[in-house]
């Protein structure tokens, strides 16, 4: 039997390769993602390990608490008289002293350089100490005095080269620099869109306001001293607010963030990776369901041959085995393309990442075949306890098919049942409170799976009537389609076939209908075949639309918030519209004549009642251009904060039962503590507010902050918002050209931007869902004109042309991509509005235009899948097809 499975595996080439698509995707994108992610922290290790060769221990500020790594706080600088006491010390054979900071290079143009978003990483370098410089210099000198080291690829793509004067902004207006030398990075290949420049000593300080200040200490051991024996020493002089630890601790500290952002990425992938397998475990049932269909005779000869019920599941099973290892092996390599691809995709959307080469771990080879094979092993097991239920008379039966199950008239029960469990978990997982982030993500999981094999399997009851509504829609829509491309591609086709003698049908705009009434009544001939083949892109479609709306659910609030908020006439951001921007922007944008009123949002984090918060401050000129919901307080609360006075937002004074009036201690960053009164509780936005749990005045968060930074500044200029204005702050803000001047809609869409960007991104991952479901339908298709060669043989001999037999069958499929997407989108809709009912920050918003675009794609995905079977169903000769069994 074993024999038997693998020649029938070989004799059937063309329905296993097109079998095997979906789990070639899936695996694809399962092993590209680990290649990625395995890629990524491969050079982020090396970056890290890098930054603290030959080192021993590093010493570096350390802040009161743990703070999230959101660019608003770091670690404070320390008193620069420390490196002296360190290197004084016997256990210490040598220590270098740096500082760091964001420090932007100004291209030719006058505009800061960004490569897709990365950060512009500014430093100290020594050379006296080259084994503490991770640089390494390819051309020219190191710098000295007003000069500056770039890295080479910021050269070659601006045009720099040693000599050249390049303009560098760091905390204050940007400086004209020489540059002194080209560097790269160590041994590392690519540190992403990263730019560097380096610096000396005393002008990096004087650049990063850090006069006098080190950020950091690296420490080389003496020899014939452990290790220990120096951090002893070291911990003995150490000030507050400072820490010291081995090289390897501070280079794991270091890459913490990282750690956790490509924890978080990885597992963002591999669940479009789970998706894509899932839709490719519905094609491959269907294949197979379809193949066993067409093979009864076979099976019923070889259960008349003495074969039993336990060989022919052992045969369907190691059919679906091999063509699962196979096609687990062509994703496992496919993914290096995908990983490749990936690389390519964040970097178009602002998101470059570091690559120091591919990376192709074991474990990627093991969880890729394991999954794929899985996935085929898996869904072929209803098919193939199918086949077992062939009876031997079948052998000398044309025509023969299988009976219905005993539990088939139980099939709607229960696929309704599936279907309100799943929606049972969801809103469990939605609305059940104290559930961890792991439960709620498991709960949410297994609920949507639920419900979409629910709804696949009771679709088929759908399919009868949505087909009768979907057949003049496919008949027209593709009429349509026609039309449209008919002057572009048709007749430019016909004309070259006729110039080369070739026939050819000129396809009619008019439907044919004898040819789309039979394909109409095709897809109505077997519902549980159609409804399967339609599940696959109702899946991807769902997931598209869920996606889209929560876009839009998430842009007209943000929208709405910014009218609600923002009653200035400009906002000051950073170009790349999110990093905080540093103090002197604003000071230079309030010289600015006709500037009546300024006012500025510095962002941090402190702690109160034992956890991290974010902060916020202002200054007494906020009342004048932001705009609260005050639920107590007033306008003039946010003008009369004082030393003391704090405005906290509503879910923050109800989850610690704080009121007008109240006080609360706050420890800051630098480990002061604040004695804070209520002044203000305000109810943010559902579309979000730049405003922390808790603001202050910016008098008092500048006095107990270390670099304080500003999330936004707001600005009000005679006569308003005029072209006149616009140039005005833009020609003041060429100092800083790493800030901008915008109007409140350019502010808007600045913003909602970067939400359009990641759901682009969203969209081509789930892309390859209904790529896979594209391949399900062609699938379905190639085997429909096997399964109906004699039927297709005896059209074609009574007077059926061969366009006519295209149009057949392109009619079907675009009848079962409809279905597939009436179910999808509303299935979507349906998700995107329990998740609207959950979360405040979204509203339930139905966006009209993707999801006509949505069903246009759906007819034009019908279409192409029709290409192939269409043309291999017009080929066939009909006395040949006649002959056919």
């Amino acid at each position: 039997m074993i024999k038997f499975a693998l020649q029938g595996l070989l004799a059937r080439k063309l329905r296993t390769a097109l079998t095997a698509i979906g789990v070639v995707l899936g695996v694809a994108l399962i092993s590209g993602t680990y290649v990625l992610t395995d890629s990524i922290t491969s050079a982020f290790d090396s970056i890290f390990t890098q930054n603290y060769k030959n080192t021993d221990a590093a010493i570096t500020g350390k802040n009161a608490f743990d703070a999230s790594e959101d660019g608003t706080v770091t670690a404070p600088p320390f008193d620069a008289g420390l490196l002296a006491k360190v290197r004084g010390l016997p256990e210490v054979g040598a220590a270098d002293g740096s500082v760091s900071g964001e420090a932007q290079l100004i291209g030719k143009d006058g505009k800061s350089i960004v490569f897709g978003g990365a950060p512009n990483l500014g430093f100290s370098v020594d050379p006296a100490l080259p084994q503490f410089n991770s640089l390494t210099l390819v051309s020219g000198a190191w710098p000295t005095g007003d000069q500056v080291v770039i890295d080479t690829k910021t050269a070659k793509e601006k045009g720099f080269t040693t000599g050249d004067t390049i303009g560098v902004q760091a905390r204050g207006a940007a400086e004209q620099m020489k540059i002194s030398g080209l560097v790269e990075f160590g041994a590392v290949s690519s540190i992403g869109g990263a730019t560097l420049a380096g610096f000396d000593l005393g002008t990096a300080q004087r650049l990063f306001d850090k006069t006098g200040k080190l950020d950091q200490i690296l420490i080389a051991t003496k020899s014939g001293t452990s290790e220990q024996q120096m951090l002893d020493a070291v911990r003995q002089i150490l000030p507050e607010a400072t820490q010291v630890r081995t090289a390897d601790e501070q280079a794991k500290e270091d890459a913490a963030g990282t750690s956790s952002f490509l924890s978080f990425l990885q597992t963002f992938l591999l669940v479009f990776g789970g998706i894509a397998l899932f839709v490719g475990s519905f094609v491959i049932a269907n294949s197979l369901s379809i193949t066993i269909a067409q093979r009864t005779r076979e099976f019923a000869t070889l259960r008349t041959l003495g074969a039993s019920r336990r060989q022919l599941l052992g045969t369907v099973v190691l059919e679906a085995f091999v063509t699962g290892l196979v096609a687990s092996v062509v994703g496992l390599f496919l993914g290096l393309a995908i990983a490749t691809g990936l690389f390519k995709l964040f970097d178009a959307v602002g998101f470059t990442l570091p690559n120091n080469g591919l990376v192709f771990r074991t474990r990627t080879i093991v969880v890729a075949l394991i999954v794929g094979v899985l996935v085929t092993v898996v869904a072929s097991l209803r098919p193939a306890w199918r086949a077992t239920r062939v009876p031997p008379i079948a052998a000398v039966r044309e025509g023969a098919t299988l009976a219905p199950g005993r539990l088939n008239r139980y099939r709607p029960v229960g696929a309704a049942l599936l279907a309100a469990g799943g929606i049972a978990l969801v809103l469990v997982g939605l609305f059940a409170d104290g559930l961890s982030t792991k439960t709620l993500l498991i709960l949410l999981g297994a609920g949507v799976l639920l419900l979409f094999i629910g709804i696949a399997l009771f679709s088929s009851r759908l399919v009868k009537p949505l087909a009768a509504v979907a057949d003049p829609i496919a008949r027209w829509s593709v009429v349509v389609l026609t039309a449209l491309i008919w002057p572009f591609v048709l007749v430019p086709l016909w004309a070259i076939r006729r110039l080369f003698g070739r026939r050819t049908e000129f396809p009619g705009v008019l439907p044919d209908r004898p040819a789309v009434a039979i394909g109409g009544q095709n897809s109505r001939r077997d519902p549980h075949r159609t409804a399967s083949t339609a599940a696959a892109l109702m899946i991807g479609l769902a997931l598209v639309t869920l996606v889209a709306t929560l876009g839009a659910g998430l842009i007209r609030p943000f929208e709405q918030a910014v009218d609600g908020i923002f009653s200035a006439d400009y906002a000051i951001t950073a170009q790349n519209n999110f990093s905080p921007l540093p103090p002197p922007v604003a000071a230079e944008v309030a010289k600015v004549p006709g500037v009546e009123k300024l006012t500025s949002v510095r962002g941090g984090q402190a702690k109160a009642f034992d956890k991290t918060i974010t902060i916020t401050a202002v200054d007494p000129q906020a009342p004048e251009l932001l705009t609260f919901d005050w639920r107590s307080g007033s306008q003039a609360s946010l003008g009369e904060l004082g030393a003391d006075g704090a405005i906290v937002d509503a879910a923050y004074a109800d989850s610690h039962a704080l009121v007008l009036g109240s006080r609360f201690p706050m420890q800051t960053a630098t480990g002061k503590t604040l004695q804070l009164q209520v002044k203000g509780v305000f109810r943010p936005p559902a579309g979000g507010s730049p405003f922390g749990n808790v603001t202050i005045s910016t008098a008092t968060f500048d006095a107990t902050t270390s670099q304080p930074l500003n999330l936004y500044t707001f600005v009000n200029m005679s006569g308003g918002v005029t072209d006149a204005n616009t140039a005005t702050l833009n020609d003041a803000l060429r100092t800083f050209p790493n800030a901008k001047a915008l109007t409140r809609d350019e502010f808007k869409k600045a913003q909602t931007d970067s939400i359009k960007s990641i759901l682009n991104v969203l969209y081509v991952l789930l892309a390859l869902s209904v790529l896979v479901s594209l391949f399900g339908i062609v699938n379905t298709l190639v085997l429909t004109v096997f399964e109906r060669t004699r039927e297709l043989g005896m059209l074609r001999a009574i007077g059926l042309t061969r366009g006519q037999v295209k149009r057949m069958i392109r009619q079907e499929s675009v009848i079962t991509a409809l279905i597939g997407a009436v179910i999808g989108i509303v299935l979507g809709l349906v998700l995107a509005s329990l998740l609207a009912a959950r979360l405040d920050e979204i509203s339930f918003t139905i966006p009209v235009a993707q999801l006509v675009i949505f069903a246009i794609v759906s007819v034009v995905v019908g279409i192409f899948a029709a290409i192939w079977p269409a043309r291999r169903a017009a080929k066939l000769n009909p006395l040949e097809a006649l002959q056919y069994e």
